[in-house]
């Protein structure tokens, strides 16, 4: 185990290419840049809240032993080794391009070599001002900071690709926010997260160079990516196999969002990791009601674009913009092919994880059916999506009527049913038990499948709101209950949270709906 302090980090990213290193934090546009020298701006004091053991573990990082430790979590201390910048980037947001973003708020340190000889890069979110931040402060609030820490952590634990979190801080400052963008700006209390992940890579690092017409960068970062991240990937076609490889990976993880029901809430370009990772914890939710039109955030609205049901057609609309930035480089009918894999890898990845969730021996074209009947069902009788697929473990292999089944899936009702969704509900059942009747593997064994894929425990919005207004009271009990239940999301050890949205969260601000506001 290594400290923060004395630790020699790497900088290869910033060794590699082209960066703007005047240190001027003034918003600007970079051109030519692939990154801008942003040392973070000092706060008050810094406070340790948080601290994943695990991850810590896993990077072979020591916990912080004395305050000037504790400063390089914070932004007020920076080792002669690490060197501070913004990555420049562009994307589409919202289905529009939105031309240079970058880093508005977060600053990479330095990249972390760990003892198995991978690197990290270790990331100060909230820390301060970059060239990237436009009219913001850079800074970030408890209450996105509470929320990407945990977060981070939760998906991990249920087996989701994801960055990391490592550290949550308070930072002694009042930060000003206007959290639903309506005029009603407060001060709330300021925090940063680090956040660590072998590659803060996105899609849209490739699409500003192709904008830019930087084609020499452009080779050089996608020839760079392959050596680093993809160092299997050889010959003269390497770049469209290496397309291949996000499109597979991305496909992957919005299978993962589907399963667990996440939704990202802000799919734009410029928040998909080129190595298939959940990036950029924001407006995101998990499913209370099985409702596929449902966003968590605001700025998605009336539109929906990114709503819980769309989540695998927008991963394709943004992998295909990353072909678009590679074309420069290679031929849009090489290109085109490798994009409309996309759709099996998909489709096949999905119906295998349903039949994981349903418990079945294997997945056969007329299971597809009705994989998809459980998802009108669903989608009609809006049950909670957790707490059903728990119920349907322990569902008895005889149910004799409309109402025995109603009765045994109550517990995930919000609302009455009616005769309607009572005969949808009951005749999804005895199709799914019929099936369940085939199985070459016992009952105990597709039960034990289900119960690996079904979590039992999810980091509910409601569950976020209370232990953040409870920390900023200065109480911690709840959030440090929550840090231990994320770890154990497949046990009924912390069924205390194995509930329903209550009725009073259905409407409150954080606990349904949230915004882009830091």
């Amino acid at each position: 185990m290594e400290s923060l302090r004395s630790k020699k980090y790497k900088k290869e990213f910033v060794d590699t290419f082209p960066g703007d290193e005047t240190g001027d934090l003034t918003p600007r546009q970079t051109p030519g840049m692939l990154y801008s020298k942003a040392l973070p701006t000092p706060v008050g004091r810094v406070t340790l809240l948080a601290w994943s053991d695990d991850l810590a573990a896993k990077l072979g990082i020591q916990k912080p032993a004395d305050q000037k430790e504790l400063d390089i979590l914070g932004g007020n201390h920076v080792t002669d080794t690490m060197y501070p910048y913004a990555a420049c980037y562009a994307g589409h947001q919202f289905g529009g391009w939105a031309g240079q973003l970058g880093d508005g708020r977060a600053i990479t340190l330095g990249e972390w070599e760990t003892p198995d000889d991978t690197s990290w890069e270790l990331q100060l979110k909230g820390a301060g001002p970059t060239p990237y931040s436009r009219r913001a402060d850079g800074r970030a609030v408890l209450r996105s900071s509470v929320r990407e820490y945990l977060m981070s952590e939760a998906m991990h634990y249920l087996g989701v690709p994801t960055t990391r979190a490592l550290s949550l801080v308070a930072t002694g400052d009042p930060v000003l926010r206007d959290m639903f963008y309506n005029g009603n700006a407060a001060f709330e209390a300021g925090a940063i997260v680090m956040r660590a992940a072998p590659s803060f890579l996105r899609f849209g690092n490739f699409e500003i160079l192709n904008a830019r017409k930087e084609t020499d960068n452009l080779r050089q970062l996608v020839d760079w990516t392959i050596s680093r991240y993809y160092p299997h990937i050889k010959g003269e076609d390497k770049i469209v196999t290496f397309f291949k490889e996000v499109v597979e990976r991305t496909a992957s993880l919005v299978v993962e969002w589907q399963r667990v029901g996440f939704v990202h809430g802000v799919m734009n370009t410029d928040n998909m990791s080129i190595l298939g990772l959940t990036i950029d914890y924001g407006p995101y939710s998990f499913l209370d009601d099985y409702d596929p039109d449902f966003t968590p955030n605001t700025t998605d609205l009336p539109g929906r674009r990114y709503a819980f049901g769309k989540q695998p057609s927008i991963a394709y609309w943004n992998l295909g913009c990353l072909a678009a930035a590679l074309l420069p480089l290679v031929e849009k009918d090489q290109l085109l092919p490798a994009l409309e894999t996309y759709k099996e890898v998909y489709w096949q990845k999905y119906y295998a994880m349903m039949g994981n969730k349903l418990g079945l021996d294997r997945v056969s074209r007329l299971d597809t059916d009705l994989i998809t009947q459980f998802e009108k069902t669903l989608s009609s009788v809006k049950p909670d999506m957790a707490i059903f697929f728990q119920l349907l473990i322990d569902l008895p292999l005889y149910m004799g009527s409309a109402q025995e089944v109603a009765e045994h899936f109550k517990e995930s009702f919000y609302d009455e049913l009616s005769q309607e969704q009572h005969q949808q509900l009951y005749t999804l059942i005895e199709s799914y038990l019929d099936r369940l009747n085939k199985n070459t593997i016992t009952r105990k064994v597709s039960q034990e499948l289900m119960r690996k894929t079904n979590p039992r425990f999810i980091l509910r919005n409601y569950l976020l709101h209370q232990a953040i207004e409870e920390l900023e009271k200065g109480e911690t009990a709840l959030f440090e209950k929550l840090q231990k239940a994320i770890r154990e999301p497949y046990s009924d050890k912390y069924d205390e949270f194995f509930a329903k949205r209550p009725e009073w969260a259905t409407q409150k601000a954080g606990c349904s709906m949230l915004s882009c506001s830091s």
